[in-house]
């Protein structure tokens, strides 16, 4: 068995979906993919072998690569230009005629991020990222125009939060005068607050694991709880692992509060 992929939590009437669907690992076995949801209170139970390219999917089907590189080789990489546009289109034709929405995303106590997004994908976008707050700040005519205004905003804000970055931030609430004084100056469509039910009360240790109970999900952040501590696992730094469905018997960092 291998990991080949995770979803985060998408909202009900996105992304074609009719209902919310929450969080999942997936995980390829004889070429077939199955969804592991990470519902809180779930048990896993999973050992973590060697790592190697996650090869490719197609539907539930899986192409298995024997490439080491990982989490994909350089066959099976995708680089999304989109995410580096600035308002110069790089692709052969400019492709993003539709609304889109740019945005100023919140993450604890006080990392405000711009960025921006099909309108109608703006919901899933902003949990995808595992922010806990966001303002929608407004919506144009189509991507290039929305590039060109983000890429103005980032001389104030960040346009990139990275995980270890985040993972501080999972037990703190937003600093409300600072999230105040970030949308000083504009006139939110909506503004947003998202509550991942982790009710931390100390930071998570950061850990590459798949053994423990789903505290839950924030983003492509998972917490569980082994043992008295809580570990904040990327699920991405899962991706390509090889699984033995029995728990790790490695040694992990434990907490303060475990002792």
């Amino acid at each position: 068995m291998q990991i080949v992929g995770y979803e985060t939590e998408r909202v009900g009437g996105e992304d074609g979906d009719s209902d919310d669907v929450g969080p999942a690992l997936l995980v390829a076995e004889d070429g077939r993919v199955r969804r592991e949801p990470l519902p809180p209170g779930r048990s896993l139970a999973y050992a973590l072998g060697d790592r190697r390219c996650a090869g490719a999917l197609d539907g539930r089907t899986h192409r298995a690569c024997a490439n080491e590189a990982a989490p994909y080789c350089d066959r099976h990489a995708s680089t999304w230009v989109c995410a580096r546009c600035t308002g110069d289109c790089l692709k052969d034709e400019m492709d993003c005629y539709e609304d889109h929405a740019i945005y100023l995303a919140a993450f604890a106590p006080a990392t405000f991020k711009v960025g921006v997004t099909r309108e109608w994908r703006l919901g899933t976008r902003l949990r995808e990222q595992g922010a806990d707050r966001a303002a929608h700040l407004r919506t144009v005519e189509n991507g290039r125009v929305a590039r060109q205004i983000e890429a103005r905003l980032a001389e104030e804000f960040t346009d990139r939060v990275r995980v270890p970055a985040k993972v501080p931030g999972l037990h703190r609430d937003v600093d409300e005068s600072a999230w105040s004084a970030a949308l000083d100056g504009f006139d939110p469509v909506e503004t947003f607050a998202f509550d991942y039910g982790l009710d931390l009360d100390a930071a998570p240790v950061p850990e590459t694991v798949a053994t423990g109970e789903v505290v839950g999900v924030q983003g492509r952040v998972a917490v569980l709880e082994r043992g008295a501590t809580t570990y904040a696992v990327d699920l991405r730094e899962l991706v390509g692992h090889e699984i033995r469905a029995e728990e790790t018997d490695r040694e992990l960092q434990s907490s303060l509060r475990a002792f």
